[in-house]
């Protein structure tokens, strides 16, 4: 029989745990910062949130304007105008992706 020693480098997984500690809490990042030009021209014809706010027809010059659009006209115009269903399938796919990045993965 024929054995083979593997060297175990643990310090990826080591590196990973450290980001993740660091990552453990909550932090507020503004909608424009999640949805960088990179995200947005992979999922649309926009390259910025603000020109996504701006097309959308809506008034969105802050937080509470956001807050007020009616979810069903929010979700019909991010299904029409991204690769999403809908708002939270979009929200989600962008936190996921900030997470894998700021975990290095």
């Amino acid at each position: 029989m024929i054995s083979v020693t593997v060297k175990k480098n643990l310090k990826p997984l080591k590196d990973l745990e450290r980001r993740a500690r660091e990552l453990d809490g909550h932090s507020n990042v503004s909608i424009p910062e999640l949805l960088t030009p990179e995200f947005m021209t992979g999922c649309s014809r926009f390259t910025s949130a603000q020109e996504l706010f701006d097309s959308s027809g809506f008034k969105i010059d802050s937080p509470d304007d956001f807050k007020a659009i009616p979810d069903v006209e929010w979700n019909a115009f991010i299904s029409s105008n991204t690769s999403y269903a809908n708002w939270e399938e979009m929200l989600s796919a962008v936190i996921g992706e900030r997470l894998k990045r700021q975990l290095g993965l």
